[in-house]
């Protein structure tokens, strides 16, 4: 089985102008993304999508794999659609978020860790445990709530479920991390946009309202993303302190 992963990666953030190209530490984010996946030993091919110059001749200097894409693309999973598609010889395509520095080899073959078993499902995506006296009010911590069998039913930024009785009920941090088995992802592509989803303003939900399931896996913790300024602040601050101690 060979495994893609794409980085999609967008010049013009909303919160964060210029984000692939902010300096963490030494680097650019965009490096450190790149250079965690391209360790992974399970992905045979690691590239990043973007629609950028700026970003593209960052990746060439360092010496990273980089495609360009169009610039009209309404989410990552549509960018890496594209460039995916000129990869057919691939069975399994991972969306690394151009956000997430700090992934590691771990949490990356526990999102893919169906497809090493041998199972295909359409497409997986992870879940951590969730801090309900932080996040479960938080309309930016996405919320997910699974099936029986570990297949999402809903995700959310509202708190989810309604605790009407004061009972338990599993709800998990809904990390933006999926791989999806290729063909899935060529169908996803072509599939139109859902009430549900703009809504939300959660792509993965599309693949619910269209009658597609979405296996969701488990890891222990959060992986820090970097959407705002403040967010490259504190990742700046914890690499300082990292690298004092």
């Amino acid at each position: 089985m060979k495994i893609i992963a794409i980085i999609p990666a967008r010049y013009d953030s909303q919160r964060l102008p210029g984000k692939p190209l902010a300096k963490l530490g030494d680097r650019p984010l965009i490096q450190w993304v790149y250079q965690a996946a391209y360790q992974c030993a399970i992905f045979d091919n690691v590239i990043v999508a973007t629609d950028s110059n700026l970003v593209a001749d960052c990746v060439r200097q360092f010496g990273g794999h980089v495609e360009l894409t169009h610039a009209d693309h309404l989410s990552g999973t549509d960018r890496i659609a594209e460039v995916a598609a000129r990869y057919p010889e691939y069975q399994v395509v991972v969306n690394i978020q151009g956000d997430q520095p700090f992934i590691t080899e771990t949490v990356l073959n526990q999102l893919i860790h169906p497809y090493l078993e041998g199972e295909s499902p359409e497409m997986t995506t992870l879940a951590c445990p969730l801090d309900k006296t932080v996040d479960y009010t938080n309309p930016n911590t996405v919320k997910v709530i699974c099936d029986l069998t570990q297949h999402a039913l809903y995700f959310s930024r509202a708190p989810i479920p309604y605790f009407r009785h004061n009972l338990e009920a599993p709800v998990y941090h809904h990390l933006g991390l999926y791989a999806f088995r290729y063909d899935f992802l060529v169908t996803y592509a072509q599939l139109p946009s859902t009430p549900i989803e703009q809504c939300e303003s959660l792509e993965q939900l599309r693949v619910l309202e269209h009658g597609y399931r979405i296996r969701v896996c488990q890891t222990t913790k959060a992986i820090l993303e970097i959407n705002t300024p403040e967010d490259l602040m504190a990742a700046n601050v914890s690499l300082t302190n990292c690298a004092s101690s």
